[in-house]
């Protein structure tokens, strides 16, 4: 006796060896033995022998009308023999009944399954809705195919066109569009972005790059709303005073400028001048809610994303030529020691003389004209005098690490700045600490501290960096972080450190200058004023959200920066370059500053400077392929540059004189790829080297 039976959803045959109660000992076809119980077991027959069986019932099957089949099976639930006698006009044989068995079983949009060789036939409605599902998928699939073969001919299918962000960024997976796109991509052996470059649908590398950025951070565009300048109160001061900015001549948010006078009794009076648009924004007004949103300007070579409208920042820019509203901090210093007599805060309005830009003064100020008096520039007595205090303030932060246990700053490291003209990239190598950087870096240091310590001694919260000791060794690396409570800095040497230079240009700054503006106008009772107050959970939210956000951005400006490193390679058609060795295989270029990793490098001394030949690079994924020709001994002067004499790697900041000059010029500038600096100049943690093909 042979058995056609179901097995874990399967319809299967075989020749029955034994029976023990209610369950077979079945061989079947393939020779394998198995053990069926009778409740599975839907036929049973002598002949044909089970293999062929199971042949004529397939194609029984396969010649089986479903739609006849289900008008004839009716509403009611049904066994297959009973609709096998109606089907076929007679009680069916083994082979037709095994036959009806698969074509049921094989249809379940037409025949629900109620039981073992049981049935009951689909709703009319359902039915159709279904076969025109069915309908539905093979005219996709029709389209999937036909987008497949254009993109695969190089053209990007109309439909997709307007897509290709949301395929590229955010897919979805179930679409037609994505499914092409990654079937094309699979049958050419390349990746979808590729292929969308090679279509058009990406104009370049860069607009990949930027487009991935903007479509996670400014889903909305990055363009602003229209909205209303809010005025600064009328009644504000004029200061009597001449003052100048120093910035970068890309600069258009100037944040800063300085003013010097002496005063009749030979003590010096500096002023610290910041913008302030904190006198017209208020929490939660229109602008506000857009600042917050964006967090800080991103920045990268040859472009940048404001974070306050155009018509806010020209309003509140120390533009040349101005009575711009600021927030004013003076310094009484004694000229014989430089040391700080007394300080007053106050708002105003302030005469901007001059914007002074490096890119004109680099060649003439220097150490040495500062000290003997030579050339002749704009604003030469005042810088004189602030070199001389710049001076005087690193030597007051180099005394204060040192008591932190630090060693002092390294200032013999070189920058680079990016500028882009008509794609057109032009890298310049510049050297920290020099003097236009030192003063803005140390005035700018000087400021952050003291309205710090003024937000603490009236009691007033606001956003502090931090670097110090920790619970949990968080020391061990030195990180930066971000508080709402005065503490010490150890890395810039200062006993607290409230970013509020740059409100323009980053949120937590013009939040700081809220409450900066509340304890200059009301002292001990600052604190029933201020915008925020201790605890305030806002306030811990703007931080988390400024943290993620700056970190975000910092990423884009360094991916970005990468890809202008590969695109000065083409420009220069760069064949063989320079380069140092940073740790291991871990390298950066000389004239650019680009890091690779060279997998298979012999060891080489931290510094050694290395030639390669390049290979290949990959303005897609960022990376470069080099081979290494030689090595040459280490450069003494490339290993200062980039810091590797530094015994404790992760704790030395001496970026921060030049950093906060970066920051007040919004500047492009790259640093140490072993402790990445944030834009501030600050140190964020030793990061791994981004990492080449």
């Amino acid at each position: 006796m042979n058995l056609f039976f179901e097995e874990s959803g399967d319809f299967k045959v075989g020749t029955v060896l034994s029976q023990a109660g209610e369950a077979y000992q079945v061989e079947m076809p393939s020779g394998k033995r198995t053990k069926v119980k009778a409740r599975d077991v839907l036929l049973q027959f002598d002949k044909p022998d089970p293999a062929a069986l199971l042949e004529q019932a397939k194609a029984v099957a396969a010649d089986v009308d479903l739609e006849f089949l289900w008008e004839v099976a009716g509403q009611e639930e049904f066994g297959f023999a009973e609709l096998g006698a109606e089907y076929f006009g007679h009680a069916p044989l083994p082979f037709e009944a095994a036959g009806l068995v698969l074509a049921l079983h094989g249809a379940p949009i037409y025949f629900y399954k109620k039981g073992r060789g049981r049935y009951k036939a689909a709703p009319e409605q359902s039915l159709r809705a279904a076969l025109a599902g069915i309908e539905k998928k093979k005219q996709q699939a029709v389209v999937q195919a036909a987008y497949v073969e254009e993109l695969k001919a190089g053209t990007l299918p109309q439909a997709m066109q307007p897509l290709v962000q949301q395929l590229l960024f955010k897919p979805d997976k179930n679409s037609i569009e994505y499914k092409a796109l990654e079937t094309a991509a699979d049958e050419l052996q390349t990746t979808a972005p590729r292929l969308m470059l090679s279509t058009g649908g990406i104009a370049s590398a860069k607009e990949l790059h930027m487009g991935r950025f903007l479509f996670e951070h400014f889903p909305r565009g990055a363009g602003f709303p229209p909205v209303a300048v809010p005025a600064p109160p009328a009644d504000l001061p004029l200061a009597n005073v001449a003052a100048f900015s120093i910035d970068d001549v890309t600069t258009t948010e100037i944040d800063d400028a300085f003013s010097v006078e002496t005063l009749p009794d030979g003590t010096v009076r500096v002023g610290i001048h910041i913008a302030a648009p904190g006198l017209g924004i208020r929490p939660d007004d229109a602008i506000d809610k857009i600042a917050r949103a964006r967090m800080s300007t991103v920045y990268m070579p040859g472009d940048k994303i404001t974070m306050l409208p155009d018509e806010v920042v020209n309003a509140y820019t120390l533009a040349e030529g101005n009575d711009c509203p600021a927030l004013s901090l003076y310094a009484v210093l004694d000229p014989a020691t430089w040391s700080v007599v007394s300080t007053t805060t106050r708002a105003e309005r302030v005469p901007i003389k001059n914007n002074l830009r490096h890119n004109d003064l680099d060649d003439v100020v220097n150490e040495e004209t500062l000290n003997n008096g030579a050339g002749d520039y704009p604003h030469k007595t005042e810088l004189g005098l602030l070199w001389q205090w710049a001076l005087q303030l690193e030597a007051g932060r180099m005394k204060k690490r040192e008591a932190f246990g630090l060693k002092p700053e390294q200032a013999n490291r070189v920058d680079f700045n990016f500028y882009v003209e008509d794609d057109v990239v032009t890298i310049v190598r510049r050297k920290r600490g020099a003097p236009l950087d030192k003063i803005v870096a140390e005035l700018m240091i000087f400021a952050n501290s003291t309205w710090g310590k003024l937000l603490h001694d009236c009691g007033v919260p606001g956003i502090y960096r931090s670097q110090g000791p920790g619970a949990g060794g968080w020391a061990a690396k030195m990180q930066v972080r971000m508080v709402t409570h005065a503490a010490p800095h150890q890395g810039l040497g200062v006993d607290q450190y409230a970013w509020s230079t740059s409100p323009l240009r980053r949120y937590t700054d013009l939040v700081n200058q809220w409450q900066i503006l509340a304890c200059a106008s009301n002292g001990v009772t600052a604190p029933l004023v201020a915008p925020f107050k201790h605890r305030d959970a806002t306030l811990f939210s703007i931080v988390s959200a400024f943290d993620a956000a700056y970190s975000a951005y910092n990423d884009f400006q360094q991916n970005m920066e990468r890809y202008w490193c590969l695109r000065w390679l083409a420009q220069e058609n760069a064949k063989q370059v320079d380069a140092v060795v940073l740790k291991d295989e871990v390298l950066r270029l000389v004239e650019i500053p680009l890091v690779i990793r060279l997998p298979g490098m012999p060891q080489a001394a931290r510094g050694a400077q290395v030639r390669l030949d390049i290979v290949r690079w990959d303005e897609v994924d960022l990376a470069l392929e080099a081979r290494l020709l030689e090595v040459a001994a280490v450069a003494p002067e490339a290993a200062a540059e980039l810091g590797l004499d530094e015994e404790e790697e992760g704790t030395d900041t001496g970026e921060a004189a030049a950093a906060e000059a970066a920051e007040a010029e919004g500047a492009v500038a790259v640093t140490d790829p072993e402790t990445q600096t944030d834009v501030a100049g600050e140190q964020a943690g030793p990061e791994e080297p981004q990492q080449a093909a």
